[in-house]
C-alpha cells in the first residue's frame, strides 16, 4: 500500500507536469492561431474588402470595430452578438491577447481574445479574434491516456511490490511457523536458514543460536534436577534403611550408633540443601553487597574459625584489597578449603598475593592432584572424579561450581593451575581502585 501510494503521488506529479507543459504549448499554439485569424481580417480591412458578415469558414469568431467603436463586420457565428472585448493594444504594440471569461459575446466560457490594431486613413480600426481557451486537461484523449498509464503503473507497482515483499518475507513466515511449534520438550528443531546472505538470514542464524543456548540450558536444568534428585535421595534412603533396620530389631539396636548414622545423613542432606539454595540465589542474579575486602584479613578470619583437619600453611600478603561481597567470598574460600581438606594428605597452603592488577588467593593441597584434562570438569555441578569418590564421600558435588559462580559474579576467575604437588586453585579478582 505504501509503494502504491508513493507511485500514485509520483504519477500525479508527473501527470501534472505533463499537463502543465502540454497545456502551455497548446495555449501558445491556440493563441498563434487566433492571431493568424486576426491578421487575415486585417488584410481585408486594408484592401477595403470587408463585408458586414464574413462567411469564410476559415475565419470564425471575429469582430471588426471602427474608430467610433461600432461593430462594422463580424463572423457568421457572432452575428448579432455584442462586442466581445473592450481592451486595446498598447501604444508600443500592434496587438495584445487576453483570456477573458464571461465575455459579453461568450457569457458561458473563457476564450482567448486577440486585439489587432489596423491603422486606416480615418483612424485606428480594431480587429478582434477569439478562440476557446485550452482546458486544464488539454484534451480528453490526453487525460484518459495519463489516467490509464497511471493506473497501469500503480497496479504494476502494487503487484510487483506484493510479490517481492511476499517472496522476501516468506523466510520470516517459515521462521515464525517453525518457532510456533518448538516447545521446551522439543528444542532439537531449528528454523530454516535462507540461502541469501541478508538480514533475514542473520535473524534465522541468531534464532538458531538462541535455540542452541536454550536447549543447552534446558538440558543442564534437566541434568541438574536429575542429579539433585539422586543426591537428595541417597541420604534419605540411607536414613530410611537405618530406621527400618532399627525398628525390625529394636531390642538389638544400638540407638546411639543409629542416631549418629542418622545425623551423618542429615548433615549431608543439610549441606546439599544449603548448596542448592546458594546456587538458586546465584542463578537468580541476586546483587552482591559490595564493600572493600582485604583478602588477607578475610582468609585469616576464616582459617581462625575453622577446625583443622590437616595442617595449614599461611602466606598472606597484606594490603590486597578488592571490592566484593564478604559473605560470598567467605563461602567461596570455605568451599575451596573443604575440597582441599577432603583431598589433602597432610598439608594445605593458603596464599594471598598481588598479581599485577589482580588480587590472587590460592588454596593448594598436597593430595593426588587433578589431571589437566579434568580441570574444567570438576567445576560442573554434581561432578566428582571417579578416582576421588571414596575420599570425597562427604562432598555434594556443588562446592566448586558455587565457588566459580561467585568468582564470576565478582568479575573474577577461578581456575586450577599447575602445581608441583596436589591441586592448586587460584582465585583472581580485580583490585579496588582506591587500593
Amino acid at each position: 500500500m505504501i509503494a502504491s501510494a508513493v507511485m500514485l503521488l509520483v504519477c500525479a506529479a508527473a501527470g501534472a507536469f505533463v499537463l502543465i507543459s502540454v497545456r502551455g504549448t497548446a495555449e501558445k499554439y491556440k493563441t498563434e492561431e487566433v492571431v493568424s485569424t486576426a491578421v487575415r481580417v486585417s488584410y481585408l480591412i486594408k484592401r477595403e474588402r470587408l463585408p458586414p458578415v464574413i462567411l469564410d469558414e476559415d475565419v470564425s469568431a471575429v469582430q471588426v470595430v471602427n474608430p467610433t467603436g461600432q461593430i462594422v463586420s463580424t463572423s457568421y457565428d457572432l452575428s448579432g452578438r455584442p462586442r466581445m472585448a473592450a481592451f486595446r493594444p498598447s501604444e508600443s504594440s500592434a496587438q495584445e491577447s487576453k483570456i477573458i471569461c464571461r465575455s459579453p459575446a461568450y457569457p458561458d466560457q473563457c476564450v482567448i481574445v486577440v486585439a489587432l490594431r489596423v491603422p486606416q486613413s480615418d483612424g485606428q480600426w480594431l480587429a478582434y479574434a477569439a478562440g476557446p481557451e485550452v482546458p486544464w486537461y488539454v484534451s480528453r484523449e490526453l487525460l484518459m491516456a495519463l489516467i490509464g498509464s497511471s493506473l497501469l503503473l500503480i497496479g504494476l507497482t502494487a503487484f510487483g511490490t506484493y510479490q517481492t515483499v511476499g517472496k522476501a518475507l516468506s523466510p520470516v513466515e517459515a521462521i515464525a511457523d517453525k518457532l510456533a511449534v518448538i516447545t521446551t520438550t522439543d528444542l532439537g528443531q531449528r528454523v530454516p536458514v535462507p540461502k541469501y546472505r541478508d538480514e533475514i538470514r542473520r535473524l534465522a542464524e541468531t534464532a538458531n543460536q538462541t535455540l542452541d543456548r536454550a536447549e543447552l540450558a534446558v538440558e543442564q536444568q534437566r541434568r541438574f534436577a536429575s542429579d539433585a534428585s539422586h543426591d537428595l535421595r541417597s541420604p534419605l534412603t540411607a536414613m530410611r534403611t537405618e530406621i527400618e533396620e532399627a525398628l525390625l530389631h529394636p531390642e538389638a539396636t544400638d540407638w546411639l550408633v543409629t542416631g549418629e548414622a542418622l545425623l551423618d545423613s542429615l548433615d549431608r542432606l543439610q549441606a546439599l540443601v544449603t548448596d542448592l539454595l546458594q546456587i538458586a540465589r546465584l542463578d537468580a542474579g541476586a546483587a552482591p553487597k559490595l564493600e572493600h575486602v582485604d583478602l588477607a584479613d578475610l582468609a585469616a578470619r576464616e582459617l581462625n574459625r575453622r577446625q583443622r583437619k590437616v595442617d595449614v600453611d599461611r602466606e598472606l600478603e597484606p594490603g590486597v584489597v578488592i571490592i566484593g561481597d564478604r559473605l560470598r567470598l567467605a563461602r567461596l574460600l570455605n568451599n575451596l578449603l573443604d575440597n582441599a581438606e577432603r583431598h589433602a594428605t597432610s598439608l594445605i597452603t593458603v596464599r594471598v598475593r598481588l598479581d599485577r592488577e589482580w588480587g590472587a588467593l590460592e588454596v593448594v593441597d598436597d593430595g593426588t592432584g587433578i589431571p589437566a584434562d579434568q580441570r574444567e570438569v570438576v567445576f560442573e555441578r554434581f561432578t566428582r572424579l571417579d578416582a576421588a569418590r571414596s575420599k570425597d564421600a562427604g562432598g555434594t558435588g556443588l562446592g566448586l561450581s558455587i565457588a566459580r559462580q561467585i568468582a564470576e559474579s565478582h568479575r573474577g576467575t577461578l581456575t586450577i593451575e599447575d602445581s608441583s604437588v596436589g591441586a592448586r586453585f587460584v582465585l583472581r579478582l580485580p583490585m579496588a581502585a582506591s587500593a
